[in-house]
């Protein structure tokens, strides 16, 4: 083969072009020079132009630059529980970090993690930080709804737990006619990339009481209009609720009395959800329209995607609940606008 084409193919090989193996090429010259040279320009430009167009593409894709955009997952971990049989924790807490790190989330707020839990899962997720506390003390005791963040990318500038009763700022309170004691934690963060400052927060509602679910609900519209006035804000939890239901609808309805509201990320999303449309299982099967889990956003939070995650193996899941990842992106000077 000649001089020039043995220098080109070189070239766009180190450029990253697929082309025909060399080899190959070798073979087929030596059977007819002239006729596999012209052929070989024509393979190299039209190599070239995919070549330019498949970075193109990358260049626009949000996952194969830099990206501005920010990975949130809610997920229901299941708490420790030794009854669990062949579905306990240690059976499949590998697993379920393995999810996390694998998809690569900027921030997840799970529920129903036990101190022992949390401690595993800071050490497996090395990459992130995480506030959480333990809803019966306020310290270690009881389930926490932790929220772990990235921190090579978010700087920590607060954090906080108030509990879902009449009396918020006192640990342990039970509310209304809830089963057991439930919280809502939160993280302010700054996110170094954009300066964007935001709220995270992360609760999961009573399994039990309507009555405690529906006033979890306006407390929460309260401190986001009361609290979190300043910044945007991502709410993350098992809510223990459908959509349409009165728990629900406080959160996503505008009230002329609370100047602010959330949107159900499902709802907005730019690209068309994916997965099952529930995110309940119960170790057995993805149960039909129970979506109970959700990721919520204040008014200025653009939504481009939403999954929900239905990874099994031999036909068991890593958690009773179905993870819910969404990516979400903050639109210009957004660290001002609530």
């Amino acid at each position: 083969m000649s001089f020039i084409c043995r220098s080109v193919y070189s070239v766009v090989v180190q450029l990253g072009v697929r082309l025909l193996p060399w080899p190959q090429w070798i073979v087929d010259w030596q059977a007819n020079p002239l006729e596999i040279e012209g052929a070989f320009v024509k393979h190299v430009i039209v190599a070239l132009l995919a070549g330019l167009s498949l970075g193109a593409d990358r260049a626009a894709d949000p996952a194969a630059a830099k990206s501005t955009a920010i990975k949130v997952m809610s997920w229901n971990i299941r708490y420790d529980n030794p009854r669990d049989g062949v579905n306990a924790w240690g059976r499949r807490k590998d697993w379920v970090a393995q999810i996390i790190r694998a998809e690569q989330v900027d921030i997840l707020g799970a529920q129903e993690v036990r101190s022992g839990q949390f401690d595993f899962m800071s050490k497996q997720l090395s990459q992130m930080s995480a506030y959480g506390v333990g809803r019966d003390d306020g310290k270690k005791r009881g389930e926490f709804a932790p929220i772990f963040f990235r921190k090579d990318r978010f700087e920590l500038l607060d954090t906080g737990t108030f509990w879902l009763s009449p009396t918020p700022e006192k640990a342990g309170s039970r509310g209304w006619d809830a089963a057991i004691t439930r919280i809502a934690s939160w993280a302010k963060l700054q996110d170094r990339r954009t300066s964007a400052t935001f709220y995270a927060v992360n609760t999961h509602y009573d399994h039990r009481g309507p009555q405690a679910r529906a006033q979890s609900s306006q407390l929460l519209i309260q401190r986001l209009n009361d609290q979190f006035w300043e910044h945007p804000v991502v709410l993350t939890g098992d809510f223990n609720t459908l959509p349409g239901t009165q728990p629900y609808n406080t959160l996503v309805t505008a009230d002329p009395l609370q100047r602010r509201f959330f949107r159900d990320a499902f709802k907005i999303t730019q690209q068309r959800p994916q997965g099952p449309n529930s995110t309940w299982n119960g170790f057995r099967a993805v149960v039909p329209n129970r979506r109970i889990d959700f990721v919520f956003v204040t008014g200025t939070i653009g939504v481009r995607q939403l999954k929900v995650l239905n990874q099994q193996r031999d036909g068991r899941f890593p958690s009773d609940h179905l993870p819910v990842v969404t990516v979400i992106e903050f639109p210009d000077k957004s660290a001002t606008a609530p």
